[in-house]
């Protein structure tokens, strides 16, 4: 425990002079890292100038400096558009792994610490030097017994200690800047640190990231458009991940795939394409598709590597973030609104009108813009941005979702400017409007809310006489919010017209089954001033489940 506080000193120390040293003292002294303002001649010079251009700088060359842990934090960061201005999050988006690898032994010595085994003993041609180096492991190549090329991520030595360490500290960190700023409440920084620390903590573990990709490639096991690298999971484990190895050129070398004849509009399509089918289809995604992550292969195949940050979507949330697009699409800032209370992010939201308002004036700077002149990723960033005004609670696989959207956007823009995401969304958006208008979908919804109205109208005397008791004890408090009395009244009046809806129908039903009973056992046709009584219950019946269907499914309520 000494030895543990000793080290967390001594890091805090060498951060607090890291930033001092760059210039952001200010900074620390707004958070309560510092007593006082250090006042240095190099930031007087530059306080004229401290634009944020000039901040992003000086905390991208700070986190530099200060390794593993603050290098993933800013690119995170730099994917949280909907957090920190456009201008930091372009300069953090320069941080790099730019690291020394570790020697040959140091590698041996995780093989027998794995495997206890060498290299030479688990594999052929091994490399001793890392073709590629970061910040968290660096990679080899080699050969298996079969003759298959592989590539193999090993991580580098005593990273997960250090990286506790700072851990740790941003969480004490994150307090500071929750408790003594208005941004920091706002954005809860304790819970993105906690995210963060969730992705970090998952990319130390290549098993985890060796079963996203497994996961990944039975998504795409039908689709020849696009590869995904298997696992070698006898060759795997929590340190070392082996692979299988991709030789192809990186979709950011523009002139070679000119010069090698591949098709960019088409590369720029698939792209799309297959990030949509990872969100709308699967609800798994690759959490950073930038260039360094996809490879070409020869007939314009798509390859993507690391999955160390994915975004996942249970089935409510892929139907829910699809309702978005659509209300996007459409310009709708009532049914974003709306969508926003299915996935319960209004509860901490003061004035839904003025919310309501700033969507709406969002989207109308959008009408009359060509699709092809609109970046969906920047789209959603500025409906997030204003959501966490509002102080909504925006789920973190959405805001990663909308990071990779837009850097896919940067990528599909260098290989093909006149390509539209905006467009790709389409054929998706058409096919879950014609999923949500199946019959079979539409009978769905509407039995499960019938079996919601029917469990409502169960509890209900229950409920009543829990609050009698309550009410005769001298126990019960009301706190009611006079601005929402309208809206908690609407809910209210529309939940009780669903409920005297469904018994209508119900006993109605009930009726015309009893009438063609009678008039099958007496062998007669009921009829009423000559009036076939069963056939007109029948259509009458029809329609009342018609109207029912088409209420449930235009509000989603009734």
């Amino acid at each position: 425990m000494i030895q543990k506080g000793i080290r967390h000193s001594k890091r805090y120390r060498e951060i607090v002079n890291v930033f001092i040293k760059n210039g952001l003292s200010h900074l620390l002294y707004r958070i309560g890292l510092t007593d006082n303002k250090i006042k240095t001649a190099k930031a007087d010079q530059q306080k004229t100038n401290d634009n944020l251009v000039h901040l992003g700088n000086k905390l991208r060359l700070s986190l530099q400096e200060l390794g593993p842990t603050f290098i993933k934090l800013g690119q995170i960061a730099s994917t949280r558009r909907d957090l920190i201005p456009e201008e930091i999050g372009h300069e953090l988006e320069k941080l790099q792994d730019d690291v020394l690898g570790f020697s040959i032994e140091e590698v041996e010595e995780i093989f027998q610490e794995e495997f206890g085994k060498t290299t030479n003993e688990m594999f052929h041609d091994f490399s001793p030097k890392p073709i590629a180096t970061a910040s968290i492991g660096q990679v080899h190549f080699a050969r298996l017994d079969s003759g298959e090329e592989v590539a193999i991520k090993i991580q580098r030595p005593n990273i997960q200690a250090s990286i506790e360490t700072d851990l740790d500290i941003l969480f004490h960190i994150g307090r500071l800047i929750e408790d003594k700023t208005k941004w920091g409440k706002n954005y809860q920084i304790l819970n993105v640190i906690d995210e963060f620390s969730t992705s970090l903590r998952n990319e130390l573990d290549y098993l985890t990231e060796g079963r996203n990709a497994d996961k990944m490639r039975k998504q795409f096991a039908a689709d020849e458009t696009v590869h995904i690298p298997a696992i070698h999971w006898e060759y795997t484990s929590r340190k070392v991940l082996t692979m299988e190895k991709v030789t192809g050129i990186k979709v950011s070398q523009i002139n070679q795939l000119k010069e090698q004849g591949y098709d960019l509009p088409l590369i720029a399509k698939r792209i799309a394409e297959s990030l949509f089918s990872q969100v709308l289809d699967h609800g798994f995604f690759h959490g950073d598709p930038h260039p360094g992550n996809i490879f070409i292969l020869p007939r314009n195949i798509i390859s993507y590597v690391d999955f160390g940050m994915v975004g996942q979507l249970n089935d409510q949330m892929q139907s829910q973030f699809s309702s978005l697009l659509i209300a996007v699409y459409q310009n709708n800032p009532d049914e974003m609104i709306q969508t926003f209370e299915e996935m319960n992010l209004l509860n901490r939201v003061d004035d839904i009108d003025a919310l309501r308002r700033e969507l709406e004036k969002l989207l109308k700077t959008y009408y009359d813009v060509s699709l092809t002149e609109i970046s969906l990723g920047k789209l959603l960033i500025e409906i997030f941005t204003i959501a966490y005004r509002h102080q909504m609670d925006v789920p973190t696989d959405i805001t990663v979702l909308a990071k990779a959207i837009v850097t896919a956007e940067e990528v599909i823009e260098q290989l093909d400017p006149t390509f539209s995401i905006m467009e790709a969304v389409e054929p998706f958006a058409i096919k879950i409007m014609k999923e949500r208008l199946h019959p079979r979908n539409l009978l769905k919804r509407a039995v499960k809310s019938s079996l919601e109205d029917i469990e409502t109208l169960r509890s209900l005397p229950k409920d009543i006489q829990h609050t009698a008791k309550t009410v005769s004890k001298g126990r019960l408090k009301v706190n009611v919010h006079v601005e929402d009395a309208p809206t908690f009244l609407q809910r209210l009046d529309r939940i009780s017209n669903r409920l005297s809806f469904s018994i209508i129908l119900l006993a109605f039903s009930i009726l015309m089954v009893g009438l063609i009973i009678g008039a099958s056992i007496a062998g007669e046709t009921n009829t009423l001033f000559k009036l076939p009584v069963i056939e007109l219950g029948g259509i009458v019946a029809f329609l009342m489940f018609v109207f029912m269907l088409f209420s449930i499914f235009r509000s989603g309520r009734m």
